[in-house]
């Protein structure tokens, strides 16, 4: 800051984190364990790295008022864009809310893909998707949401319009929330956010706190069964296979066969072990990659068909055979030939393949998507890019998985859950091992994509 800048404001928080961080960028933490104090001087420049003064461990009485507020709310527009765009829209709202120190009014998803055709929206219900008493059970003390039942006086609205263009920085926006925050803006029963998206709103908030809210989330049971079944083929074609492999491998020793047939008949009672890509391969995605080399002078973002067969085989350690699981949005892709030329060992299956294209076909664009995004999830090892959102929130509950398990570093085959980025070369010709940094201030190399994949 000048010493002609006149108009400077000090502005302090007592902002709250599960586990410590680095503030840069705006972000603030705001979890419930350990506390920070983070002093903001701000001018009419906006908030520079220079103008912030952190202290960390400063003591605050249960009654902060950085508490939820049951009978206050917050409402922002429908969610839009594909699954994972909404999830991380999703999470803003709620960090939003405890910040504005306000219950978060149940939002409407989309259910379709549209996003520019705005009366092609297809509005779904939040708790149609995911359970809403087991968010609010599991995310009890961080963030809170509600009904419209919930509401006193539906009529108690302040509108608050979102900033948008280069001038709406993220200091300004900051101070928005801060002043919104207090009074006598927080005496309205309902701050009802109006203008773009969720997830085009600025960030302020780090990794961590993103994925408090991620872990809270859980399929309703109707989808969480369709998940279950695509894992359970998967699973069973992978014992067939596993059991013809050693049925063959011991057909020429009568006592091999005896003692093989022993142990295919225990290993049937052992979960299965499979492989899942998120091949990002159609047009779409190809058209949008090619324009990002090109805008961030970055080329390892977009791969094709051959590169992800190749890298996929090349993974170190990998056993063999395996199944491989293939999520590809199918209704967009024009290459017919994902199933030919993968390595010897690893058997590619995709819906129509699998049996189950026509359980996906029941379902709109988004519940789709959550059912490949939950076997992903659950795969024993998973390969996707690292500009992708779909794999980039696949990786980060991964790598959320391992460290509950006390895992320090989780990279490699040598981890339960290991995940690599194939558009990133790695050793041996094979793709990077990857993992979320969780350290980082702000969801923006999971929102946006970047090449630093932490491991």
């Amino acid at each position: 800051m000048t010493p002609s800048a006149a108009a400077e404001i000090t502005s302090t928080f007592i902002l709250a984190r599960a586990l410590p961080c680095l503030f840069l960028d705006g972000g603030i933490g705001i979890g419930h364990s350990s506390l920070y104090h983070l002093e903001v001087h701000t001018g009419v420049g906006g908030i520079g790295k220079d103008d912030l003064v952190f202290v960390h461990n400063v003591s605050l009485p249960p009654s902060s008022r950085y508490g939820i507020k049951k009978m206050k709310f917050l409402e922002v527009p429908q969610i839009v864009w594909g699954l994972n765009n909404q999830k991380i829209a999703f999470a803003r709202a709620c960090v939003t809310a405890v910040m504005l120190n306000r219950t978060l009014l149940m939002p409407s998803l989309s259910a379709s893909l549209f996003y520019k055709e705005i009366d092609l929206l297809q509005p779904i219900s939040f708790d149609k998707v995911f359970q809403f008493d087991k968010f609010n059970s599991l995310c009890n003390g961080f963030v809170q949401l509600g009904r419209y039942s919930d509401l006193v006086n539906g009529s108690d609205v302040f509108e608050l319009q979102k900033g948008s263009g280069r001038k709406w920085t993220i200091g300004r926006d900051l101070d928005q929330l801060r002043q919104f925050s207090k009074d006598p803006y927080d005496g309205y029963e309902i701050i009802r956010i109006i203008g773009k998206n969720p997830f085009l709103w600025h960030d302020h908030w780090p990794v961590q706190d993103y994925a408090k809210v991620f872990e809270c989330l859980v399929l309703v049971d109707e989808i969480s069964a369709e998940a279950d079944k695509v894992v359970s083929r998967i699973r069973e074609l992978g014992r067939e296979l596993r059991r013809e492999v050693r049925l063959l491998q011991n057909v020429t020793s009568k006592v091999g066969l005896l003692q093989n047939r022993t142990h295919v008949s225990s290993s049937f009672l052992e979960p299965v072990p499979y492989l899942a890509v998120h091949m990002r391969i159609e047009k779409d995605w190809m058209i949008h990659c090619k324009k990002l080399e090109q805008r961030s002078n970055i080329s390892e973002i977009c791969s094709s068909k051959e590169e992800i067969m190749s890298r996929v085989g090349n993974i170190v350690g990998l056993k063999t055979p395996i199944l491989v699981y293939l999520a590809v949005a199918d209704s967009l892709l024009e290459d017919n030939s994902i199933l030919k030329g993968w390595k010897e060992g690893l058997l590619p299956y995709e819906k129509k393949k699998l049996g189950v294209a026509g359980m996906y076909k029941r379902h709109p664009y988004l519940i789709q998507s959550a059912i490949d995004y939950e076997v992903c999830l659950r795969a024993n090892v998973f390969v996707g890019n690292s500009f992708s959102t779909f794999s980039s929130l696949v990786v980060l509950e991964r790598t959320q998985k391992m460290i509950r398990t006390g895992v320090s570093r989780p990279c490699g085959m040598d981890v339960k859950w290991p995940s690599y980025a194939y558009n990133i070369l790695g050793d041996s010709e094979g793709p990077r091992p990857w993992m979320a940094n969780m350290s980082h201030s702000s969801l923006r190399a999971i929102s946006y994509g970047s090449n630093e994949v932490f491991c």
